[in-house]
Protein backbone atom coordinates (compact mmCIF):
# COMPACT_ATOMS: atom_id res chain seq x y z
CA UNK A 1 0.00 0.00 0.00
CA UNK A 2 2.83 2.55 1.23
CA UNK A 3 4.45 2.11 -2.44
CA UNK A 4 1.28 3.10 -4.26
CA UNK A 5 0.72 6.19 -2.01
CA UNK A 6 4.49 7.09 -2.83
CA UNK A 7 3.18 6.85 -6.76
CA UNK A 8 0.21 8.43 -6.28
CA UNK A 9 2.09 11.17 -4.59
CA UNK A 10 4.90 11.60 -7.27
CA UNK A 11 2.17 11.78 -10.34
CA UNK A 12 0.45 14.75 -7.91
CA UNK A 13 3.93 16.39 -7.34
CA UNK A 14 4.79 16.35 -11.29
CA UNK A 15 1.15 18.46 -11.65
CA UNK A 16 1.38 20.75 -9.18
CA UNK A 17 4.63 21.83 -9.38
CA UNK A 18 4.67 21.87 -13.15
CA UNK A 19 0.92 23.75 -13.39
CA UNK A 20 0.67 25.82 -10.71
CA UNK A 21 4.56 26.74 -9.80
CA UNK A 22 5.05 26.22 -13.67
CA UNK A 23 8.69 24.25 -12.73
CA UNK A 24 9.98 22.77 -15.77
CA UNK A 25 8.66 19.30 -16.73
CA UNK A 26 11.99 17.93 -16.81
CA UNK A 27 13.62 19.05 -13.49
CA UNK A 28 10.00 17.97 -12.03
CA UNK A 29 10.11 14.10 -13.42
CA UNK A 30 14.11 14.25 -11.91
CA UNK A 31 12.85 15.50 -8.49
CA UNK A 32 10.01 13.05 -8.44
CA UNK A 33 12.41 10.09 -9.61
CA UNK A 34 14.66 10.89 -6.32
CA UNK A 35 11.53 11.16 -4.22
CA UNK A 36 9.82 7.68 -5.08
CA UNK A 37 13.26 6.20 -4.92
CA UNK A 38 14.11 7.61 -1.55
CA UNK A 39 11.01 7.16 -0.05
CA UNK A 40 10.62 3.45 -1.31
CA UNK A 41 13.31 2.40 0.39
CA UNK A 42 15.54 1.51 -3.31
CA UNK A 43 19.55 1.70 -2.38
CA UNK A 44 20.66 5.34 -2.93
CA UNK A 45 23.31 3.76 -6.00
CA UNK A 46 20.41 1.96 -7.39
CA UNK A 47 18.20 5.32 -7.61
CA UNK A 48 21.56 7.26 -9.13
CA UNK A 49 21.71 3.97 -11.87
CA UNK A 50 18.12 3.67 -12.62
CA UNK A 51 17.94 7.29 -12.92
CA UNK A 52 21.09 7.24 -15.96
CA UNK A 53 19.67 4.24 -17.25
CA UNK A 54 16.15 5.31 -17.63
CA UNK A 55 17.51 8.90 -19.18
CA UNK A 56 19.47 7.52 -21.77
CA UNK A 57 17.85 4.58 -22.45
CA UNK A 58 14.63 6.09 -23.80
CA UNK A 59 16.63 8.65 -25.63
CA UNK A 60 18.99 5.96 -27.29
CA UNK A 61 15.24 4.55 -28.57
CA UNK A 62 13.49 7.62 -29.77
CA UNK A 63 16.13 10.65 -29.65
CA UNK A 64 17.25 10.13 -32.78
CA UNK A 65 13.89 9.11 -34.48
CA UNK A 66 12.18 12.55 -32.76
CA UNK A 67 14.87 14.38 -34.49
CA UNK A 68 14.92 12.86 -37.60
CA UNK A 69 11.07 13.34 -37.65
CA UNK A 70 11.73 17.23 -36.73
CA UNK A 71 13.86 17.75 -39.19
CA UNK A 72 11.66 15.93 -41.82
CA UNK A 73 8.69 18.39 -40.36
CA UNK A 74 10.90 21.55 -40.70
CA UNK A 75 11.28 20.34 -44.87
CA UNK A 76 8.07 20.11 -45.10
CA UNK A 77 6.64 22.84 -43.86
CA UNK A 78 9.67 25.03 -45.06
CA UNK A 79 9.22 23.54 -48.99
CA UNK A 80 5.72 24.04 -48.47
CA UNK A 81 5.56 20.37 -48.56
CA UNK A 82 3.36 19.84 -45.95
CA UNK A 83 0.47 22.59 -47.38
CA UNK A 84 0.27 20.86 -50.55
CA UNK A 85 -0.17 17.74 -48.95
CA UNK A 86 -3.11 18.97 -46.17
CA UNK A 87 -4.38 20.79 -49.14
CA UNK A 88 -4.96 17.54 -51.19
CA UNK A 89 -6.24 15.38 -48.62
CA UNK A 90 -8.64 18.29 -47.41
CA UNK A 91 -10.19 18.36 -50.97
CA UNK A 92 -10.70 14.64 -50.98
CA UNK A 93 -11.76 14.17 -47.47
CA UNK A 94 -13.13 17.19 -47.19
CA UNK A 95 -12.32 19.75 -43.43
CA UNK A 96 -15.31 18.26 -41.38
CA UNK A 97 -13.68 14.62 -41.87
CA UNK A 98 -9.75 15.52 -40.57
CA UNK A 99 -10.53 14.29 -36.99
CA UNK A 100 -12.00 11.02 -37.66
CA UNK A 101 -9.17 10.39 -40.86
CA UNK A 102 -6.40 11.22 -38.24
CA UNK A 103 -7.71 8.47 -35.91
CA UNK A 104 -8.02 5.69 -38.97
CA UNK A 105 -4.64 6.77 -39.94
CA UNK A 106 -3.13 6.37 -36.26
CA UNK A 107 -4.63 3.11 -36.02
CA UNK A 108 -3.56 1.66 -39.42
CA UNK A 109 0.28 3.39 -39.09
CA UNK A 110 0.35 1.73 -35.53
CA UNK A 111 -0.18 -1.74 -36.76
CA UNK A 112 3.71 -2.09 -37.73
CA UNK A 113 5.23 0.94 -36.20
CA UNK A 114 5.27 1.83 -32.51
CA UNK A 115 2.93 4.36 -31.39
CA UNK A 116 5.83 6.99 -30.44
CA UNK A 117 7.35 6.79 -33.94
CA UNK A 118 4.11 7.03 -35.68
CA UNK A 119 3.24 10.77 -34.00
CA UNK A 120 6.12 11.77 -34.75
CA UNK A 121 6.32 10.73 -38.16
CA UNK A 122 2.63 12.25 -38.65
CA UNK A 123 2.91 14.91 -36.38
CA UNK A 124 3.71 17.99 -39.17
CA UNK A 125 1.13 16.80 -41.24
CA UNK A 126 -1.13 16.57 -38.73
CA UNK A 127 -0.81 20.04 -37.67
CA UNK A 128 -0.97 21.65 -40.99
CA UNK A 129 -4.19 19.52 -41.63
CA UNK A 130 -5.46 20.78 -38.25
CA UNK A 131 -4.29 24.55 -39.00
CA UNK A 132 -6.40 23.98 -43.13
CA UNK A 133 -9.32 23.01 -41.50
CA UNK A 134 -9.71 25.88 -38.23
CA UNK A 135 -9.82 22.61 -35.77
CA UNK A 136 -7.83 22.85 -32.23
CA UNK A 137 -4.61 21.22 -32.21
CA UNK A 138 -5.78 19.14 -29.15
CA UNK A 139 -8.59 17.88 -31.07
CA UNK A 140 -6.15 15.94 -33.81
CA UNK A 141 -3.76 15.45 -31.69
CA UNK A 142 -5.55 13.23 -28.89
CA UNK A 143 -7.41 11.31 -32.17
CA UNK A 144 -3.96 10.55 -33.73
CA UNK A 145 -2.32 9.24 -30.43
CA UNK A 146 -5.39 7.11 -29.04
CA UNK A 147 -5.66 5.80 -32.80
CA UNK A 148 -2.30 5.15 -32.83
CA UNK A 149 -3.03 3.15 -28.95
CA UNK A 150 -5.92 1.26 -30.18
CA UNK A 151 -3.59 -0.65 -32.65
CA UNK A 152 -0.37 -0.74 -30.34
CA UNK A 153 -2.29 -2.98 -28.01
CA UNK A 154 -4.71 -4.31 -29.57
CA UNK A 155 -3.27 -5.91 -33.24
CA UNK A 156 -1.07 -8.02 -34.11
CA UNK A 157 2.04 -7.78 -35.23
CA UNK A 158 2.86 -5.39 -32.61
CA UNK A 159 5.05 -6.99 -30.07
CA UNK A 160 2.97 -6.81 -27.24
CA UNK A 161 -0.16 -8.95 -28.05
CA UNK A 162 2.01 -11.09 -29.66
CA UNK A 163 4.25 -12.15 -26.58
CA UNK A 164 1.17 -11.92 -24.87
CA UNK A 165 -0.52 -14.81 -27.24
CA UNK A 166 2.91 -17.20 -26.87
CA UNK A 167 2.87 -16.96 -23.08
CA UNK A 168 -0.89 -17.65 -22.66
CA UNK A 169 -0.80 -20.28 -25.76
CA UNK A 170 -3.35 -18.43 -27.38
CA UNK A 171 -4.08 -19.21 -31.16
CA UNK A 172 -2.45 -15.90 -32.61
CA UNK A 173 -4.71 -15.89 -35.55
CA UNK A 174 -7.89 -15.81 -33.71
CA UNK A 175 -6.20 -12.66 -31.22
CA UNK A 176 -6.11 -11.18 -34.63
CA UNK A 177 -9.95 -12.00 -36.03
CA UNK A 178 -11.01 -10.86 -32.78
CA UNK A 179 -8.71 -8.31 -32.16
CA UNK A 180 -9.47 -6.13 -35.30
CA UNK A 181 -13.59 -5.55 -34.92
CA UNK A 182 -12.62 -4.96 -30.94
CA UNK A 183 -9.91 -1.87 -32.06
CA UNK A 184 -12.49 -0.94 -34.45
CA UNK A 185 -15.53 -0.69 -32.36
CA UNK A 186 -12.90 1.47 -29.74
CA UNK A 187 -11.58 3.59 -32.93
CA UNK A 188 -15.54 5.40 -32.48
CA UNK A 189 -14.67 6.42 -28.75
CA UNK A 190 -11.62 7.49 -29.62
CA UNK A 191 -13.28 9.90 -32.39
CA UNK A 192 -16.26 10.96 -29.69
CA UNK A 193 -13.42 11.61 -27.15
CA UNK A 194 -11.36 13.82 -29.70
CA UNK A 195 -14.56 16.00 -30.45
CA UNK A 196 -16.68 16.30 -27.18
CA UNK A 197 -13.55 16.27 -24.77
CA UNK A 198 -10.49 17.64 -26.73
CA UNK A 199 -12.22 19.55 -29.15
CA UNK A 200 -13.36 21.89 -26.12
CA UNK A 201 -9.27 22.76 -25.29
CA UNK A 202 -7.94 25.55 -27.71
CA UNK A 203 -4.37 25.03 -28.99
CA UNK A 204 -3.71 27.01 -32.40
CA UNK A 205 -1.15 24.29 -34.17
CA UNK A 206 0.93 27.27 -36.07
CA UNK A 207 -0.23 30.78 -34.83
CA UNK A 208 2.38 32.75 -36.74
CA UNK A 209 0.39 31.34 -40.13
CA UNK A 210 -1.20 33.83 -41.98
CA UNK A 211 -3.58 33.12 -44.82
CA UNK A 212 -1.25 34.92 -47.26
CA UNK A 213 1.45 32.93 -45.92
CA UNK A 214 0.17 29.67 -46.46
CA UNK A 215 -0.60 30.78 -49.87
CA UNK A 216 2.84 32.26 -50.14
CA UNK A 217 4.43 28.14 -49.44
CA UNK A 218 1.88 26.47 -51.31
CA UNK A 219 2.78 28.65 -54.89
CA UNK A 220 6.85 26.98 -54.25
CA UNK A 221 5.73 23.92 -52.78
CA UNK A 222 6.53 20.37 -54.23
CA UNK A 223 3.91 17.77 -55.72
CA UNK A 224 1.61 16.47 -52.92
CA UNK A 225 2.80 12.70 -53.78
CA UNK A 226 6.42 14.59 -53.39
CA UNK A 227 5.97 15.84 -50.33
CA UNK A 228 4.22 12.52 -49.11
CA UNK A 229 7.15 10.40 -49.73
CA UNK A 230 9.41 11.43 -46.83
CA UNK A 231 6.36 10.11 -44.60
CA UNK A 232 5.43 6.86 -46.87
CA UNK A 233 8.85 5.80 -47.73
CA UNK A 234 9.97 5.62 -43.61
CA UNK A 235 6.23 3.67 -42.92
CA UNK A 236 6.64 1.59 -46.16
CA UNK A 237 10.22 0.62 -44.94
CA UNK A 238 9.06 -0.03 -41.10
CA UNK A 239 6.23 -2.24 -42.29
CA UNK A 240 8.48 -4.23 -44.48
CA UNK A 241 10.54 -4.64 -41.12
CA UNK A 242 7.67 -5.98 -39.19
CA UNK A 243 6.91 -8.12 -42.27
CA UNK A 244 10.14 -9.81 -42.31
CA UNK A 245 10.28 -10.56 -38.20
CA UNK A 246 7.06 -12.30 -38.55
CA UNK A 247 7.55 -15.94 -36.55
CA UNK A 248 7.08 -17.63 -40.52
CA UNK A 249 9.66 -15.17 -41.55
CA UNK A 250 7.87 -14.74 -44.83
CA UNK A 251 10.44 -12.89 -46.37
CA UNK A 252 13.29 -15.66 -45.90
CA UNK A 253 16.62 -15.66 -43.65
CA UNK A 254 19.29 -14.14 -46.76
CA UNK A 255 20.51 -11.46 -47.20
CA UNK A 256 17.27 -9.29 -48.30
CA UNK A 257 15.99 -10.21 -45.00
CA UNK A 258 19.01 -8.54 -43.32
CA UNK A 259 18.96 -5.39 -45.26
CA UNK A 260 15.04 -5.22 -45.03
CA UNK A 261 15.72 -6.18 -41.18
CA UNK A 262 18.43 -2.89 -41.09
CA UNK A 263 16.86 -0.14 -43.09
CA UNK A 264 13.30 -1.34 -41.43
CA UNK A 265 14.38 -0.05 -38.21
CA UNK A 266 12.26 3.61 -36.96
CA UNK A 267 16.19 5.23 -36.45
CA UNK A 268 17.55 4.43 -39.74
CA UNK A 269 13.85 4.46 -41.85
CA UNK A 270 13.57 7.79 -40.90
CA UNK A 271 17.13 9.08 -41.68
CA UNK A 272 16.22 7.98 -45.05
CA UNK A 273 13.18 9.93 -44.78
CA UNK A 274 15.64 13.00 -44.21
CA UNK A 275 17.54 12.24 -47.31
CA UNK A 276 13.91 12.24 -49.24
CA UNK A 277 12.88 15.47 -47.58
CA UNK A 278 15.89 17.12 -48.75
CA UNK A 279 14.89 16.96 -52.27
CA UNK A 280 11.46 19.11 -51.29
CA UNK A 281 12.86 22.32 -51.86
CA UNK A 282 12.55 23.77 -55.49
CA UNK A 283 16.12 25.05 -54.62
CA UNK A 284 18.39 23.16 -52.93
CA UNK A 285 20.94 24.92 -50.85
CA UNK A 286 23.63 23.63 -48.90
CA UNK A 287 22.92 26.31 -46.05
CA UNK A 288 19.90 24.28 -45.14
CA UNK A 289 21.88 21.51 -43.53
CA UNK A 290 23.56 24.24 -41.47
CA UNK A 291 22.74 24.57 -37.48
CA UNK A 292 21.53 27.96 -39.17
CA UNK A 293 19.74 26.57 -41.36
CA UNK A 294 16.12 24.01 -41.57
CA UNK A 295 17.99 21.39 -40.07
CA UNK A 296 19.01 23.39 -37.06
CA UNK A 297 15.78 24.64 -37.02
CA UNK A 298 14.12 21.24 -36.45
CA UNK A 299 17.03 19.94 -33.90
CA UNK A 300 16.63 22.95 -32.19
CA UNK A 301 12.76 22.18 -31.91
CA UNK A 302 13.71 18.63 -31.28
CA UNK A 303 15.97 19.33 -28.34
CA UNK A 304 13.34 20.09 -25.50
CA UNK A 305 11.00 17.33 -26.65
CA UNK A 306 13.62 14.74 -26.00
CA UNK A 307 14.67 16.20 -22.32
CA UNK A 308 11.40 15.77 -21.11
CA UNK A 309 10.84 12.59 -22.71
CA UNK A 310 14.52 11.04 -21.50
CA UNK A 311 13.52 12.38 -17.74
CA UNK A 312 9.91 10.57 -18.21
CA UNK A 313 11.88 7.54 -19.20
CA UNK A 314 14.02 7.97 -16.06
CA UNK A 315 10.90 8.29 -13.78
CA UNK A 316 9.81 4.91 -15.13
CA UNK A 317 12.88 3.09 -14.74
CA UNK A 318 13.04 3.85 -11.03
CA UNK A 319 9.29 2.51 -10.76
CA UNK A 320 10.06 -0.20 -12.40
CA UNK A 321 13.17 -0.89 -10.78
CA UNK A 322 11.52 -0.46 -6.95
CA UNK A 323 9.87 -4.05 -8.34
CA UNK A 324 6.39 -2.18 -7.68
CA UNK A 325 4.97 -3.92 -11.11
CA UNK A 326 5.14 -7.12 -9.27
CA UNK A 327 4.08 -6.37 -6.26
CA UNK A 328 1.08 -4.91 -7.70
CA UNK A 329 0.08 -7.81 -9.86
CA UNK A 330 0.74 -10.33 -7.16
CA UNK A 331 -1.49 -8.52 -4.91
CA UNK A 332 -4.18 -8.19 -7.12
CA UNK A 333 -4.12 -11.75 -8.82
CA UNK A 334 -6.11 -13.50 -6.36
CA UNK A 335 -8.82 -11.16 -7.09
CA UNK A 336 -11.73 -13.22 -8.20
CA UNK A 337 -13.48 -11.25 -11.37
CA UNK A 338 -13.44 -13.05 -14.06
CA UNK A 339 -12.25 -11.03 -17.36
CA UNK A 340 -12.11 -7.90 -15.66
CA UNK A 341 -8.64 -9.25 -13.68
CA UNK A 342 -6.40 -9.30 -16.64
CA UNK A 343 -7.47 -5.87 -17.60
CA UNK A 344 -7.28 -4.93 -14.01
CA UNK A 345 -3.65 -6.39 -13.46
CA UNK A 346 -2.49 -4.78 -16.71
CA UNK A 347 -4.04 -1.56 -16.08
CA UNK A 348 -2.42 -0.93 -12.55
CA UNK A 349 1.20 -2.54 -14.03
CA UNK A 350 0.66 0.00 -16.85
CA UNK A 351 0.56 2.96 -14.39
CA UNK A 352 2.41 1.86 -12.74
CA UNK A 353 5.69 1.90 -14.87
CA UNK A 354 4.59 3.70 -17.95
CA UNK A 355 5.43 0.26 -20.42
CA UNK A 356 2.20 -0.53 -22.22
CA UNK A 357 4.56 -3.46 -23.86
CA UNK A 358 6.08 -4.33 -20.24
CA UNK A 359 2.61 -4.61 -18.79
CA UNK A 360 1.41 -6.92 -21.53
CA UNK A 361 4.05 -9.54 -20.98
CA UNK A 362 4.00 -9.04 -17.15
CA UNK A 363 0.58 -9.98 -16.83
CA UNK A 364 0.37 -12.72 -19.08
CA UNK A 365 3.13 -14.22 -17.08
CA UNK A 366 2.08 -13.68 -14.00
CA UNK A 367 -1.70 -14.94 -14.79
CA UNK A 368 -0.67 -17.99 -17.26
CA UNK A 369 -0.54 -20.30 -14.08
CA UNK A 370 -4.17 -19.20 -13.24
CA UNK A 371 -6.21 -19.06 -16.43
CA UNK A 372 -7.85 -22.54 -15.07
CA UNK A 373 -8.86 -21.25 -11.46
CA UNK A 374 -9.86 -17.83 -13.42
CA UNK A 375 -12.24 -20.40 -16.06
CA UNK A 376 -10.17 -18.77 -18.81
CA UNK A 377 -8.71 -22.37 -19.75
CA UNK A 378 -9.94 -22.92 -23.15
CA UNK A 379 -9.43 -21.39 -26.76
CA UNK A 380 -11.78 -18.48 -26.62
CA UNK A 381 -10.42 -17.69 -23.24
CA UNK A 382 -6.94 -17.40 -23.92
CA UNK A 383 -7.96 -15.22 -26.93
CA UNK A 384 -9.82 -12.94 -25.06
CA UNK A 385 -7.03 -12.89 -22.34
CA UNK A 386 -4.99 -11.92 -24.45
CA UNK A 387 -7.60 -8.82 -25.50
CA UNK A 388 -8.37 -7.83 -22.14
CA UNK A 389 -4.68 -7.80 -20.92
CA UNK A 390 -4.18 -5.71 -24.18
CA UNK A 391 -7.03 -3.09 -23.24
CA UNK A 392 -5.69 -2.62 -19.45
CA UNK A 393 -2.36 -1.93 -21.05
CA UNK A 394 -4.05 1.41 -22.40
CA UNK A 395 -4.55 2.63 -19.17
CA UNK A 396 -3.67 5.79 -18.06
CA UNK A 397 -0.65 6.98 -19.70
CA UNK A 398 0.91 9.57 -17.70
CA UNK A 399 4.53 11.20 -16.56
CA UNK A 400 6.24 7.85 -16.65
CA UNK A 401 5.59 7.25 -20.02
CA UNK A 402 7.75 8.41 -23.18
CA UNK A 403 4.65 8.80 -25.59
CA UNK A 404 3.19 10.91 -23.14
CA UNK A 405 5.44 13.43 -23.20
CA UNK A 406 5.90 12.86 -27.09
CA UNK A 407 2.35 13.81 -27.73
CA UNK A 408 2.50 16.73 -25.28
CA UNK A 409 5.36 18.49 -26.37
CA UNK A 410 4.77 17.86 -30.08
CA UNK A 411 1.09 19.52 -29.58
CA UNK A 412 1.85 22.31 -26.98
CA UNK A 413 -0.07 20.93 -24.72
CA UNK A 414 0.90 21.86 -20.84
CA UNK A 415 1.04 19.01 -18.31
CA UNK A 416 -2.25 19.73 -16.78
CA UNK A 417 -4.41 19.67 -20.15
CA UNK A 418 -2.30 16.24 -20.85
CA UNK A 419 -3.63 14.47 -18.03
CA UNK A 420 -6.46 15.83 -18.49
CA UNK A 421 -7.04 14.64 -22.17
CA UNK A 422 -4.52 11.75 -22.88
CA UNK A 423 -4.07 10.01 -19.11
CA UNK A 424 -8.03 10.22 -18.46
CA UNK A 425 -8.69 9.46 -22.13
CA UNK A 426 -6.59 6.40 -22.55
CA UNK A 427 -8.20 4.90 -18.79
CA UNK A 428 -11.73 5.64 -20.68
CA UNK A 429 -10.72 3.84 -23.70
CA UNK A 430 -9.17 0.91 -22.26
CA UNK A 431 -12.45 0.58 -20.02
CA UNK A 432 -14.72 0.76 -23.38
CA UNK A 433 -12.47 -1.88 -24.93
CA UNK A 434 -12.36 -4.33 -22.59
CA UNK A 435 -16.42 -4.26 -22.20
CA UNK A 436 -16.74 -4.77 -25.81
CA UNK A 437 -14.51 -7.88 -24.89
CA UNK A 438 -16.29 -8.70 -21.63
CA UNK A 439 -19.80 -8.80 -23.50
CA UNK A 440 -18.13 -11.15 -26.07
CA UNK A 441 -17.31 -13.65 -23.27
CA UNK A 442 -20.74 -13.42 -21.37
CA UNK A 443 -22.39 -14.41 -25.14
CA UNK A 444 -19.39 -16.80 -26.48
CA UNK A 445 -17.74 -18.58 -22.80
Amino acid sequence: MLIIVLLLLSILFIVISTTRFNLHAFLALIIAALFFGICSGMPLHEIVSSIEQGFGGTIGKIGIVIIAGAVIGAFLEKSGGAYALAERILKTIGKKNVTPAMVLIGYIVSIPVFADSGFVILSPLNKTLTKRAGLSLATTAIALALGLMVAHTLVPPTPGPIAAAGILEADLGWVILIGIPVSLLTLFFCWFWAIKVAGRVQIDPNPELTEEEFTTRLSVAPSSFHAFLPILIPIVLIVLKSIADYPTHPLGKNGFYQIISFIGTPLIALLIGIFVAATLPKKFDNKLLSSSGWVGEGMRAAAMIIMITGAGGAFGKVLQNSGIADRIGEGMSSVPVGLWLPFMVAAAIRAAQGSSTVAIITTASILAPMLSSMGLDSSLGRVLCVLTIGAGSMVASHANDSFFWVVTQMSGMDVKTGYKLMTTGTICMGIFACTIIWIIGLIAL
